[in-house]
C-alpha cells in the first residue's frame, strides 16, 4: 500500500493520525499543493477529483477520502477500536463523525480556503463573503460543542474515537483560519488540550 498524503491539508492530517493510534505504518507519497501536483495528469489518474489523501492497495485499487481510508484500516487493524464495537456505539461515533465534520471542520475550512492568501491561486475564485459567512457559523458551532463536552471526555461518550480525530484537526485549523478559540469555552479548550497531548497528534 502506499497513501498519497500532504503535510499541509486537514484531511491527510486525519488518515496520518489515525494510523499513528492504530501504530500503523503505510509509505507515503508526497503531493504538493503548492506545485499543483495534485492537478497533474499523474494524480489525476489516482483521484480524478484532484484531492488528498488517496490510499493506492497492492492490486492498484485507490480509496479515496480520508474516513473512507480509515474504514479499511480499521478492518484490517481492529484494535484499538476506533469506529465503535457495538451497534450503538458504531451508530453514535458515526453521528459524531458526521456532526464534528459537517458542523465544525467545513465551516474552519471554508474561512480558510476563502479568506488566506496562500490560497487565492488553489481556491479560484476566492469568495471573501463566504468566509465572512462561515466565520459565525465555525463560532457558533464551537459554543454547542462546548456544551455538548460539558460532562464528558471525549465527542462521542467514555472513550476516544475517529470523531476525536476529527475534532483535532477541526480545532487546530482554527489557528490558520484566524479563527481564534473563545477563551470561555473551558469544555471545548479542555477537550482540544487532551487531543493535543496525545502522541499521534504529531502525526
Amino acid at each position: 500500500m502506499k497513501l498519497y498524503n500532504s503535510n499541509f491539508a486537514p484531511n491527510p492530517r486525519r488518515v496520518r493520525v489515525f494510523l499513528a493510534e492504530k501504530a500503523v505504518s503505510i509509505p507515503r507519497v508526497e503531493v504538493d499543493l503548492a506545485r499543483f501536483e495534485h492537478k497533474a495528469p499523474e494524480y489525476s489518474a489516482v483521484n480524478p477529483f484532484q484531492v488528498i489523501p488517496a490510499l493506492e492497495l497492492d492490486d492498484g485499487a485507490i480509496i479515496g477520502e480520508s474516513i473512507a481510508i480509515c474504514r479499511y484500516i480499521e478492518e484490517l487493524y481492529p484494535e484499538p477500536n476506533l469506529f465503535g464495537a457495538t451497534p450503538l456505539e458504531r451508530a453514535t461515533v458515526e453521528m459524531w463523525q458526521r456532526r464534528v465534520e459537517w458542523h465544525l471542520l467545513l465551516p474552519i475550512a471554508q474561512v480558510f480556503r476563502h479568506s488566506h492568501p496562500h490560497m487565492a491561486k488553489l481556491e479560484d475564485p476566492q469568495v471573501p463573503d463566504w468566509a465572512a459567512a462561515n466565520r459565525p457559523r465555525a463560532l457558533r458551532n464551537m459554543m454547542i460543542f462546548d456544551d455538548i463536552l460539558r460532562e464528558r471526555p471525549f465527542l462521542a461518550g467514555e472513550r476516544f474515537t475517529v470523531a476525536d480525530i476529527t475534532g483535532l484537526v477541526a480545532l487546530d485549523f482554527a489557528k490558520p483560519a484566524r479563527i481564534p478559540i473563545p477563551p470561555d469555552l473551558t469544555n471545548l479548550m479542555r477537550w482540544h488540550e487532551s487531543l493535543k497531548a496525545r502522541p499521534s497528534a504529531a502525526a
